[in-house]
């Protein structure tokens, strides 16, 4: 930027125009031409802000403003691409995942994800056994509530025979 800076400031200067008389022309502060003259990025808000006084700078020094853009856009793609392969790599990663939540889907189209086989058969087979195990318990506790008939049969049985025998 500094370089651009210093082919405006020289084509100024070259116009014999002063700063202040082309912050007046222009309608900005004169502290903003001399930032760009010096390739001060950081007096400025944004990019954007900066991009806009560059280009009619540069149409004020009667300078081709889309030849001054190209540099300044070249120097702005030289700052901003110092960004590290392993950063844009994560973060396309990030935003591939945050598409994949966002993802809308018709219930017609979705697709269901398949199930782990092994898990289901062995869930299936837990509740297999304990439903075998409560239907024994079942009738363990049926078993012992239940007089037996048997039992009641002898015992009548029994009564009956030593009346029987007594009474002969």
């Amino acid at each position: 930027m500094k370089e651009l800076g210093q082919y405006l400031k020289e084509t100024r200067m070259n116009n014999g125009v002063s700063i202040d008389e082309a912050a007046q022309d222009l309608n900005i502060d004169a502290f903003l031409l001399e930032s760009i003259e010096d390739g001060n990025t950081k007096a400025f808000k944004d990019v954007l802000s900066m991009k806009d006084r560059v280009k009619d700078y540069a149409k004020y020094l009667g300078l081709k403003p889309e030849e001054v853009i190209d540099e300044f856009n070249d120097y702005m793609f030289e700052k901003t691409s110092k960004i590290s392969l392993k950063d844009i790599l994560e973060a396309e990663k990030n935003s591939n995942a945050k598409k994949e939540q966002k993802k809308v889907s018709s219930p017609y189209t979705f697709i269901k994800p398949k199930k782990n086989g092994k898990r289901n058969l062995k869930i299936s087979l837990e509740i297999f056994a304990l439903f075998i195990v409560i239907i024994l318990i079942i009738l363990i506790i049926f078993n012992l509530i239940r007089p037996r008939k048997d039992k009641i049969t002898q015992e009548l049985l029994s009564k009956n025979e030593g009346e029987y025998y007594e009474l002969a």
